[in-house]
C-alpha cells in the first residue's frame, strides 16, 4: 500500500482511495493544483492495487465506516452500490461542470434513476486493432464495421508460421475472458438471463458464441490462448505476432507507441465485430470517482471530484505532459471535438465510436432485467463470472467440450440465482 498526503494549512482532510495505475498516479501528482486553489482542503491518498482496492473499499462502504471520502470505483459497482444507498448522488459538482458533456453511454452506466452517482475519470470500450501491412499483403480490406464471419475468414488467411491470425482473451476471470465473451455474446443475440432472471447458457445463441470463439482461436490463434489475458496479448501484438487483436480501446495508445511496439506505424482500427443483429461485440467501462455515504465531508469531496473530472483537467494534463494524447480518454464529448487531441491520437474517433455503440441500459438484442455490457450489475456476478470463465477457458483448452461447459455454466448459475432469490 502506498499512502501519502499533500498538505497545506487546512481545516479539512479528504482521504482518497484510488487504484495504482498511470492515470491515477498522474492525478495524484497534479492534485497540488487543486490544493493551491483550495488551501482549506488537505488530500490524504491511499493508493492500492486493483484487487486490494476493491476489497478495502467494499468492506468500508458496506459498513459505512467512513474511512474514505472519495472512492475510485468501476462501472460495475456504481449501479449496485447506488441502489443500496451506499453512494452520495453527485448533484453539486458546480455550474461549470457540464454534466451533459459527459459521453452518454458512460454517463448512463454511472447513473441510477436519472442521478449521477460517480464521475468518470477515464472510459473505454473495445475495438479491433489490426496490421494494415499484413492486410495489404493478403489483399484484404478491413470494413469500418466488420462481421464475425469476415474476421474469422481474414484470421485464417493471415495466419502464417510467424504470425497468429488473431489474438483474443482466454484467461479465466470475470474481467478477463468473460468481459470479452459476454460482449461477444451480445453481438450473437445471447444474454446471461431472460426477463425472469432465468440463466440462458442452454440457448442456441450461447452455443453459437462459444463454438465460434473456440473454433476461431483453434484455427487461427496462439496455441496457448487459454492462458492469455490482456497483458499477454498486448505483448504478442507489440512483438508483431498477431495480425488482429480485439480488446480495450486503451490499448491503442500502447500499440502505436514507438517506445514499446515494433509495429507502431502499421496499426489500423475498426469497430468490434457484429453478426448483423444490431449489437457490436464491444464493452463499456470507466474508472470513476464517487463519494461514499459514510463520508462526513461530502461538499469538499464533490469539489475535488469536480476538479479531477472536469474539462479543464484534460487541458492541465496536456500542458503538463506536453502531449494531448495523454489526456484521460473516453469521458467527454468536448475532448473528441478538440483538434489538438484528434491530431495527437489517431485512434480517437474509433474510440468514441466504439463507446457510443455500447449501451449499458440495453446491452443485448433481446430484453434483459439488468444493466451492464460485459457484466451483469448484480453483486453475485463476480463469483458467477469467474466460475463460468473457468469453464469456458477449459473448453478453449480442450479439457472439456463446449456443450459440457455450457451445461455446467447453466447449472452453476441457476443454483446461485435460486439461492440468492432471483428465481422464484
Amino acid at each position: 500500500m502506498l499512502a501519502c498526503s499533500v498538505s497545506f494549512a487546512s481545516a479539512e482532510t479528504l482521504t482518497i482511495a484510488t487504484v495504482n495505475n498511470g492515470d491515477m498516479v498522474r492525478m495524484q501528482k497534479l492534485s497540488s493544483e487543486f490544493t493551491k486553489a483550495n488551501p482549506d482542503i488537505t488530500l490524504n491518498w491511499v493508493t492500492l492495487e486493483e484487487n486490494a482496492l476493491r476489497e478495502k473499499v467494499t468492506q468500508d462502504i458496506a459498513t459505512k465506516a467512513g474511512q474514505f471520502d472519495v472512492l475510485t470505483i468501476g462501472t460495475y459497482e456504481v449501479p449496485i452500490w447506488a441502489k443500496k444507498g451506499w453512494l452520495v448522488p453527485l448533484d453539486k459538482l458546480g455550474d461549470n461542470y457540464d454534466v451533459n458533456d459527459l459521453i452518454k453511454p458512460i454517463r448512463d452506466g454511472l447513473s441510477s434513476d436519472g442521478k449521477l452517482y460517480a464521475a468518470p475519470f477515464y472510459g473505454e470500450s473495445s475495438m479491433i486493432m489490426y496490421r494494415k501491412d499484413l492486410f495489404d499483403k493478403a489483399g484484404l480490406k478491413m470494413p469500418e464495421s466488420p462481421t464475425w464471419d469476415f474476421v474469422a475468414d481474414a484470421a485464417k488467411k493471415l495466419k502464417t508460421a510467424d504470425t497468429y491470425g488473431i489474438c483474443l482473451r482466454g484467461k479465466a476471470g470475470w474481467g478477463e475472458n468473460m468481459a470479452f465473451l459476454t460482449a461477444m455474446s451480445n453481438s450473437f443475440g445471447a444474454r446471461w438471463f431472460d426477463e425472469n432472471w432465468k440463466p440462458q447458457f442452454d440457448s442456441p445463441e450461447w452455443k453459437n458464441t462459444l463454438t465460434f470463439y473456440v473454433n476461431l482461436l483453434k484455427d487461427a490463434g496462439p496455441p496457448d490462448a487459454s492462458s492469455n489475458g490482456f497483458n499477454e496479448n498486448l505483448t504478442l501484438f507489440n512483438q508483431g505476432k498477431c495480425a488482429m487483436w480485439i480488446d480495450a480501446t486503451v490499448a491503442a495508445g500502447f500499440v502505436t507507441d514507438k517506445g514499446q511496439s515494433t509495429v507502431y506505424d502499421k496499426v489500423g482500427f475498426a469497430l468490434a465485430p457484429n453478426t448483423g443483429l444490431g449489437k457490436n461485440a464491444n464493452w463499456l467501462w470507466a474508472w470513476s470517482l464517487a463519494v461514499p455515504a459514510g463520508s462526513q465531508k461530502t461538499e469538499a469531496a464533490e469539489k475535488f471530484i469536480a476538479w479531477a473530472t472536469n474539462k479543464d483537467y484534460s487541458a492541465l494534463v496536456a500542458k503538463t505532459e506536453g502531449d494531448w494524447a495523454k489526456a484521460p480518454p473516453g469521458t467527454r464529448t468536448s475532448l473528441y471535438d478538440n483538434a489538438d487531441y484528434q491530431k495527437a491520437a489517431p485512434f480517437a474517433q474509433l474510440t468514441l465510436d466504439s463507446i457510443m455503440s455500447a449501451d449499458p441500459t440495453k446491452p443485448t438484442v433481446k430484453p434483459v432485467p439488468y444493466v451492464g455490457v460485459q457484466f451483469v450489475a448484480i453483486p453475485e456476478f463476480q463469483g458467477m463470472g469467474t466460475r463460468v470463465g473457468g469453464l469456458f477457458s477449459s473448453a478453449l483448452a480442450g479439457s472439456t467440450s463446449v456443450d459440457d461447459a455450457l451445461s455446467q455454466a447453466q447449472t452453476d448459475v441457476t443454483r446461485t440465482m435460486t439461492k440468492a432469490g432471483y428465481i422464484k
